[in-house]
């Protein structure tokens, strides 16, 4: 109930209890995960949930244990808090961002200055110009003459073009009135919150009368109120009850399909196990064995403890001791490399498109590696494959074509409205027109009269076409230069000039487009008082609806069709119909009450469009060519080179398609075997399927999908079928089925898929895919908003996958084998050691080297290499390079098993080739050398000095970033360890620096040097040998290219229409019409006989007789200024 609190709370205290909160809330909307006091506890919780995080905090608390810790517990702490606060940081800055969003919302008023969280369902509240619209609302009034209103849906739905809302006559006639807004004591009773935006349902009950309420009387959050300068509405929906929040709910966060460093992890900690219980069992023994030996000497008299449980000790000893096997800071590493992969792609000058100011966008940071092992792209064809800008190319009329005949193109001088970037090469046509040829007249009448389109002529003759499709906007400029110029319209009327004639026709209903009707029509009354019906669609539906008398006209204009379909052209046929008076006014009245019917209205209305729609005389067809985008051929034959499956799933029929797939190069003309799955019942299309399945031939498959080719029962054999063939093209697939599609690939093959569209029609298909890709075009930016990549054109789709792709996997691969390898090499000579030490669990390193080595001595080497390294500038030359990332060969289980076995061999001779030498090296002044301390350094600079090598030998491509890492990590290594060494440290803190001046002491010597020369000779030349071997037999890659190949055919094209429900009631509710200004033409224009237009800011807000209109999109003349009432309609 409107403006009272009070009775809201007591409805969902008393009624509804619980369940009603969720609908009856304030409008405090919480999108950030933390606040001040929640952040450290809430964020540590998330991070600890990762497997590394959590072993390396159990190791923290081991190493608190005395009886079992030799390592200090700065050795784990310093980098485990490393990591956790530079994930911490990067948490932290999201949700700031987040906050940061929630503040920009503006204040709404209630009468009273007011936050909007502030603010509760049932509120009357105010929006001024360029607000965003704070909750779910029901549009009371506005500035708008009729409550009129306009909003921007970007946030909603990613349309910029304005939308229009319209107020009850009831509750507009509020105005602005404060008294007459706080007295308002309307109830609304409606459906509940849900998730869609494009519909509402609900009735407005006020002063004994009730209200039928739709979506166009709605405000949804997160529209912004635009060319309006203020307007009241009643909150409906409130907090996290809004259709904005509860669909934004729904959005899914993409990974990659597997990820391969979490079973990693698994496999390293499963080997770390047994090596501690290798140690254990060899401390066990020791101490049974060689242990009883040292009692006298730190007299005991007897064990303190057993054998085996000093071995369980050691257990946990070497674990802690060996934890650096499983790298803490991978995590880190991997999320910084994955954040500058997708940096590159935004800074590719390659990838930005300069006609639109658009640069291509990485929506996420997760499946950069991905992009490199694409194995199936599926691609919608018109905006995709296609410009969606359509030409008007041929038309049949009345079994005769026009623009066949290839002509200097027409002079349209005769026409002063004509468009002049329009082209046509047929001037027969023209003669046609002038000769007043009657079927002529007709077919360009209807197009210039059925349509959705909306006019708006800035400077005399200049006139430009609001069109909802590039189709209809095609369609009405080619009437427009055959001289039926579309000028303007009205809610009640369309002003045409026919041949510099102005001529009103007044629109009586529009039956408006569907995805199940698959036509559109119009009723018209024309000046000389006769009833028209034009129709136009797809001509397979309106061929079905013709008069039996046009059984001849319709097979010849089907031949005409056959041969259209041969340039891959899309068709619309076009048909009309003369009405009786009788039997309109009759079919009028049962349209209104099938419009106010409360159950299968839906229904009924369709069947009484059908009914009118029967008996229709064919006029002809039109032909509208539909453009590839630039380098669609090129790109595609790429990735076909490049080993990448390509489907095809539209919405087009299945001529239409397979000549787009011929002019860009999907098929050729080598694929003679063409198979088509057209059974119409399970059991027919599982014959055709095992048939093909058992030839084992097919070079190219179109899928005419009917439902059940995507059965249950079908799915295996389908996808078995499919992969056979080198193409695969989808036809008329809704959706949903294009969806189910990729799904069925995702599921039964297990490779990663990729699609790619620009429509809100392939955001299921988007969405489904691994990776999903949005083309800024033609359609909106629905795509790109569900999208993890976008860019302007398709042909960027190459470079997106054979550069990018190719090369984040090359990096991530090599970055995962190199630093698998350094920690290995790092870790196990402590393994080595225990079998000298009496498995004692001593370590070899300082702590503080252990600390160290991986965030500081190697983590940026490593870094540079899988940031910046590139492993072929050839990669769009040569795509079979792109082969290995579908393959998985550079990480996999083999590669894991061979750069961890690399580290054992480089762990083995860093231990050992130093304890040989030391056994009986002495120090130039003759004394011995061999202390642990020594020894140590000795290890510890050997082995930075091999990773470092190793590092350079697996960069490709040197930058000067690699070599200031790799040099400068070496010297940051000599600067700290002589620092630590330093007898100033040991003075300050000489509990933890206790190797005072070993390292002066040490590397001063010849033999120490000589020794660190030896280990990494013998640790490296085996790898550079190994490399030479393979490099000298590799073969390099050959260059292919495929023949262009062009092809003529006759099949028959789908039709052209890419239209959307719902514009047949914007025209006749007159909420989107614009005046023109006197000066506008030099005609005289025609008008409807009543009613007088209001002009505010050159837009027509109706007539004081204002006309309903309600949702079927006819026209009804109501009662002046008076509300109709679902119980006048009842009774009417």
């Amino acid at each position: 109930r409107a403006n009272d609190r009070d009775y809201n709370e007591r409805f969902i205290k008393k009624i509804f209890f619980l369940i009603c909160v969720f609908f009856f809330q304030d409008n405090h909307i919480k999108t950030a995960k933390y606040n001040v006091f929640t952040f450290l506890p809430i964020n540590l919780f998330e991070q600890f949930q990762r497997f590394a995080n959590a072993y390396f905090l159990v190791l923290l608390i081991l190493q608190l244990i005395p009886e079992i810790s030799s390592l200090s517990w700065f050795t784990t702490i310093v980098p485990l808090v490393l990591v956790l606060a530079i994930t911490a940081v990067k948490d932290a800055t999201d949700d700031y961002v987040r906050i940061y969003s929630n503040g920009t919302n503006t204040i709404c008023f209630r009468l009273q200055n007011e936050k909007w969280m502030n603010v509760r369902v049932g509120d009357i509240i105010k929006l001024e110009n360029n607000q965003f619209v704070a909750a779910d609302l029901l549009l009371l009034s506005s500035s708008e003459p009729y409550g009129l209103c306009y909003i921007e849906t970007a946030e909603l739905d990613g349309e910029t073009n304005l939308k229009v809302r319209q107020a009850l006559t009831v509750t507009s006639d509020l105005g602005d009135d404060v008294a007459k807004l706080a007295d308002f004591n309307g109830e609304v009773i409606c459906e509940p919150p849900n998730n869609k935006l494009d519909k509402f349902t609900g009735t407005l009950f006020w002063k004994d009368n009730k209200y039928p309420l739709d979506n166009e009387k709605m405000l949804l959050r997160g529209c912004v109120l635009r060319n309006t300068e203020w307007c009241f509405g009643l909150v409906i929906f409130a907090g996290t009850a809004v259709h904005f929040v509860i669909v934004k709910g729904f959005a899914c966060f993409k990974k990659m399909k597997y990820d391969a460093i979490f079973l990693v992890f698994f496999q390293i900690f499963g080997f770390l196990i047994c090596m501690g219980i290798i140690l254990a069992i060899g401390n066990t023994i020791w101490e049974q064995k060689v242990g009883s030996n040292f009692w006298e000497y730190l007299q005991w008299k007897e064990l303190t403890i057993s054998a085996v449980f000093s071995g369980f000790l050691t257990f946990w000893s070497y674990v802690i001791i060996l934890n650096t096997v499983v790298p803490i800071s991978l995590y880190v590493s991997v999320e910084v490399l994955r954040l500058g992969h997708s940096y590159f792609i935004n800074w590719d000058r390659r990838m930005y498109y300069s006609r639109k100011d658009t640069p291509a966008e990485a929506r996420t940071t997760t499946l950069n590696e991905e992009l490199g092992q694409v194995e199936f792209i599926f691609s919608d064809k018109t905006g995709t494959l296609t410009q969606n800008i359509m030409v008007f190319n041929k038309c049949s009329i009345n079994g005769k074509t026009y623009g066949t005949l290839k002509t200097p193109c027409v002079d349209f001088s005769f026409n002063p409205l004509m468009d002049r970037k329009f082209r046509f090469h047929d001037s027969s046509l023209v003669e046609a027109i002038k000769l007043e040829e009657p079927l002529v007249q007709e077919f360009f009448r209807l197009l210039a009269l059925c349509h959705t389109i909306m006019p708006e002529e800035r400077n005399e003759g200049e006139l430009v076409y609001q069109a909802q499709s590039p189709d209809e906007g095609a369609l009405v400029t080619a009437a427009r230069n055959f001289g039926f110029v579309f000028r303007s319209r009205t809610p009640e009327t369309i002003t045409l000039y026919e041949m510099g004639q102005a001529v009103t026709y007044q629109l009586l209903a529009i039956l408006d487009f569907n995805n199940v009707r698959k036509r559109m029509s119009v009723i018209v009354r024309n000046p000389k008082g006769q009833l028209k019906l034009y129709s136009k669609g797809a001509d397979t539906i309106l061929f079905d609806r013709l008069d039996p008398s046009n059984e001849e006209l319709m097979f010849t204009t089907s031949e005409h069709l056959n041969e259209f379909a041969g340039e891959g052209l899309r068709t619309l046929a076009l048909a009309y119909k003369d009405l009786d008076e009788d039997v309109f006014d009759e079919w009028m009245k049962k349209l209104l009450f099938a419009s106010t019917a409360l159950e299968n209205r839906e229904e009924k209305l369709g069947a009484l469009y059908e009914e009118i729609e029967q008996g229709m005389m064919l006029l002809g067809a039109t032909a509208i060519e539909d453009k590839l985008q630039e380098g669609v051929p090129e790109t595609i034959a790429c990735l076909t080179l490049a080993n990448i499956k390509i489907w095809v799933l539209t919405g087009d029929k299945l001529e239409t398609a397979m000549n787009i797939g011929y002019s860009c190069n999907m098929l050729r003309d080598d694929m003679n075997e063409v198979f088509i799955i057209s059974g119409h019942t399970m059991v027919e299309v599982r014959q055709e399927l095992r048939v093909r399945f058992n030839h084992q031939r097919t070079q190219f498959v179109c899928c005419y999908l009917k439902a059940h080719a995507l059965e249950a029962d079908l799915e295996q054999i389908l996808v078995d079928v499919a992969c056979l063939c080198k193409t695969v093209i989808c036809c008329r697939v809704t959706p949903l089925q294009k969806a189910l599609v990729v799904e069925l690939i995702k599921r039964h093959k297990r490779a990663v898929t990729l699609a790619i569209g620009d429509g809100a029609n392939d955001v299921s298909m988007i969405k489904t895919a691994h990776i999903g890709v949005g083309i800024s075009g033609q359609e909106g930016m629905q795509a790109v908003l569900a999208s993890d990549y976008s860019f302007a054109q398709f042909r960027y789709l190459q470079r997106l996958l054979l550069v990018h792709g190719r090369w984040s996997y090359h990096r991530m691969c090599n970055f995962l084998c190199y630093f698998f390898y350094k920690n290995f090499a790092f870790t196990l000579v402590h393994f080595w050691y225990g079998f000298l030490c009496g498995f004692s669990a001593q370590t070899v390193y300082d702590q503080w080297f252990i600390t160290l080595f991986n965030i500081v001595y190697t983590s940026l080497p490593v870094l540079a290499m899988g940031l910046f390294d590139q492993v072929s500038l050839y990669s769009l030359r040569y795509p079979n390079l792109y082969r290995p990332g579908q393959l998985n060969q550079l990480f996999n289980k083999r590669k894991f098993f061979t750069c961890t076995l690399q580290g054992v061999c480089t762990s083995f001779i860093l231990f050992f080739i130093p304890y040989g030498a030391f056994m009986s090296a002495v120090r130039d002044d003759g004394a011995h050398i061999s202390d642990q301390q020594a020894f140590a350094v000795t290890i510890a600079t050997s082995l930075v000095i091999v990773v470092s090598a190793q590092i350079g030998l697996d960069t490709n491509y040197w930058t000067a970033v690699n070599h200031f890492f790799i040099w400068g990590s070496l010297a940051v290594y000599f600067a700290i360890l002589f620092a630590m060494h330093s007898d100033g440290i040991f003075t300050i803190f000489p509990n933890q620096f206790p190797f005072i001046g070993t390292a002066r002491n040490s590397l001063n010597q010849k033999i120490v040097w000589l020794v660190i020369l030896l280990t990494t000779v013998v640790c490296i030349m085996p790898m550079v040998a190994v490399r030479f071997i393979k490099a000298s037999r590799k073969q390099g890659p050959q260059e292919q290219n495929f023949r262009r190949v062009r092809r003529t055919s006759s099949r028959r094209s789908a039709y052209a229409f890419a239209h959307q429900q719902g514009y047949g009631e914007l025209i006749t509710s007159g909420k989107n019409m614009k005046v023109p200004t006197a000066s506008t033409s030099t005609y005289p224009l025609s008008s409807p006989a009543r009613g007088n237009s209001v002009v505010k800011n050159s837009v027509v807000s109706g007539t004081t007789d204002a006309a309903e209109t309600n949702s079927t999109g006819f026209r009804r003349e109501s009662d002046q200024n008076q509300e109709v009432t679902v119980e006048d309609l009842e009774a009417r």
